[in-house]
């Protein structure tokens, strides 16, 4: 038997779900939520209001789909436990009651065919899953803590629990309470500092869904902390340049004999800042000095890394200035701007050229950025001159054209003269 198979067969144990049961149907008539809604008791209430928008209502199920019983019934005798009734699942059953059917590729396919359906078995090696499991902890997440049960609504929805933007929202329901998190030796700041970092205002404040929240770096339903020794896989799924240089870099090996968390030492993990030269070298701002000084080698490149940057962002700005003030008096440059946008290229891969952690690394891509950007300031010298020497030229033919033309006035006047009649003495 391969590992993979003992995995699920130890997963399907573990989740109770053995051989499926009778599958959830699209309903009839359902008499649940009849009585629920005249009960007159706001608690049975609104389980029967809020199923109104859910997904699986939309889908045609109904109550007994997750609650067993019979719709069909008008009386108490529809939460008969022969018939399969169990009321309010358990904590562990929640896990089977939702495995039931979304852990079963063939019945899935009828609904929803891209919806994948290992979420059990992702669940069940997660720190969530484990924890229930090892020691029914009452605290942690199951299916409905982050899906709301009753209300669930597609991920597009943006309404739902896992819009992106309402992930870190989500998960900071129970990260975020100091008063529920007691005991557990994790922080709770996490989503007050996301939303202060860099991704966070992408995705909060510009609406950028493809920025990443909590599930992009740690897992949804196999969710756990990144480890020391990868966590620079987990940013490397977006930042795959950065993450390969750094992975052949010096600090690769480092990071990790030290027990540092790769990336997360330079930059943070959940306050994660926008990234400038600010943060390289030995300034006030600079992340380097937390383990290098001016006298040792990595201080010393860390500083001549920075001094290559901003040698290449101070021509490319001055370049920039001087093309713009020669468009604005109307001097063709466009295709030296043009040109231009290579040196922008140079520093950008200049800038990630700094996780190879080498002078080497960062002054090939300069050293080409440079010689355009100085060429460009050249050619908008060039433009600036060239109208100053227009403008001079313009100027000396004005004076040369009023010139003439004062002159053809004074000979009309003389002509006009010559030709009058004299008059008699």
């Amino acid at each position: 038997m391969t590992p993979l198979a003992v995995i699920v067969l130890a997963v399907v144990g573990v989740l109770g779900l053995g051989p499926a049961p009778a599958h959830a149907q699209p309903a009839g008539a359902d008499n649940c939520a009849t009585c629920h809604l005249a009960i007159g008791d706001p608690r049975l209430e609104k389980p029967a209001k809020d199923y109104a928008a859910d997904v699986h209502k939309a889908k045609g199920f109904g109550c007994v789909a997750c609650h067993g019983g019979s719709e069909k019934e008008a009386g108490m005798e529809a939460m008969d436990a022969g018939k399969g009734y169990i009321g309010k699942p358990g904590r562990k059953q929640i896990v089977q009651v939702c495995a039931r059917c979304h852990s079963d590729a063939t019945f899935m396919k009828r609904y929803n065919p891209s919806l994948r359906v290992d979420q059990a078995t992702e669940y069940a090696t997660s720190v969530h899953g484990r924890k229930l499991r090892e020691a029914d902890d009452p605290k942690v997440a199951t299916c409905v803590s982050c899906h709301p049960a009753h209300s669930i609504r597609p991920p597009s929805d943006p309404k739902s629990s896992v819009y992106p933007p309402r992930v870190a929202e989500t998960c900071g329901g129970c990260h975020g309470d100091a008063k529920y998190m007691e005991g557990r030796r994790i922080p709770t700041d996490q989503h007050t500092k996301y939303k202060e970092s860099v991704h966070g205002k992408a995705m909060l404040v510009k609406g950028d869904l493809s920025a990443p929240t909590c599930n992009d770096c740690h897992g949804n339903h196999g969710a756990s902390p990144p480890g020391v020794s990868w966590v620079g896989n987990v940013c490397g799924q977006c930042h795959t340049v950065m993450a390969d240089l750094f992975g052949k870099s010096v600090h690769a090996k480092a990071f990790v004999e030290m027990g540092t968390p790769g990336c997360a030492t330079c930059h943070d993990n959940h306050a994660i800042r926008e990234t400038g030269e600010r943060m390289l070298g030995l300034g006030g701002d600079a992340v380097c000095t937390s383990c290098h000084g001016a006298t040792d080698k990595g201080g010393r490149t860390a500083v001549e890394m920075r001094a290559l940057i901003e040698g290449l962002s101070g021509r490319h700005h001055a370049a920039r200035e001087l093309l713009d003030r020669a468009e604005h008096a109307g001097m063709e440059v466009s295709q030296a701007k043009f040109d231009l946008n290579s040196a922008r290229d140079s520093l950008v891969k200049a800038r990630a050229a700094v996780h190879a952690f080498t002078v080497d690394a960062v002054r090939a891509e300069t050293v080409a950025g440079v010689a355009v950007a100085d060429k460009a300031h050249a050619r908008g010298g060039r433009a600036l001159g060239e109208l100053a020497f227009r403008r001079k030229g313009l100027g000396i033919s004005l004076v040369i054209i009023v010139a003439v033309i004062a002159g053809l006035l004074v000979k009309i006047r003389q002509v006009d003269r010559r030709g009058r009649p004299q008059e008699d003495t």
